[in-house]
């Protein structure tokens, strides 16, 4: 039997494949891979193909594991994932740059992004550029003399109502989405080709790239909106 804290299952859709993999996060190896090549390109809002694929692989993962899938992570290369930057630029009256404005400042971006992009979710939210009265940084310094904090941020985010088919579809395997990941981001992450996607992913999940703002849900006791921000350029 494989712990579950010991595994993680990930699913791949692609204009024209589906992959699923057992992932042991222990020695960072899969356990378990299948794919399907599909001869036309997925409609993303008809995933018929998809209940088949699952029906013919959740049981033999679920064996191999002698454990349920109970959780699951996505990952989407889809023309209608969305990629966005956006800018701001804050006024600090304190004199001083701190992990708090860099906090509010993030918060007002992120919700400028909702406000505009009301049926997309964010997937990902990486920090493009940071500066501190037009001076750019690579790494954060806490209580920097400046009167202006300017943030460029990356957003890339998938559409809701695909999120929501999504759902469903696994709900009746009683399997729930643990996160959505952008195919295409994770490619652009590592120049090594030999890795596997689901290795790629949990780099990822784990905050392989500095300046991604990792988002939690609201609901977790404890933690603020962002469970790190630096990470981000440490």
């Amino acid at each position: 039997m494989i712990e579950e804290e010991n595994f993680e299952t990930y699913l791949s859709i692609s204009p024209k494949k589906f992959e699923i993999f057992l992932f042991d996060k222990k020695n960072l190896k899969s356990l378990y891979k299948d794919k399907l090549e599909l001869e036309n390109k997925i409609d993303f809002l008809n995933l018929d193909n998809l209940s088949n694929f699952l029906d013919a692989n959740i049981f033999k993962i679920e064996k191999l594991a002698d454990n349920f899938i109970k959780n699951i992570f996505l990952i989407i290369e889809s023309e209608k994932n969305s990629y966005v930057n956006i800018c701001i630029k804050k006024k600090n009256y304190e004199n001083l740059v701190n992990y708090k404005n860099l906090e509010i400042a993030l918060t007002e971006v992120k919700d400028l992004f909702k406000e505009n992009y009301q049926k997309q979710n964010i997937m990902h939210m990486i920090i493009k550029n940071y500066s501190v009265n037009g001076k750019n940084y690579s790494s954060f310094i806490n209580d920097i003399n400046g009167d202006y904090l300017s943030l460029e941020v990356n957003f890339i985010s998938i559409p809701s109502n695909f999120e929501l088919i999504l759902d469903k579809i696994l709900e009746k395997y009683q399997i729930r989405i643990d996160k959505f990941l952008d195919g295409k981001y994770l490619i652009e992450q590592t120049k090594d080709n030999k890795f596997e996607l689901p290795n790629i992913a949990n780099k990822i999940i784990n905050g392989y790239n500095q300046n991604e703002v990792i988002l939690v849900p609201k609901n977790l006791k404890n933690k603020g909106f962002f469970e790190n921000f630096f990470q981000l350029f440490s």
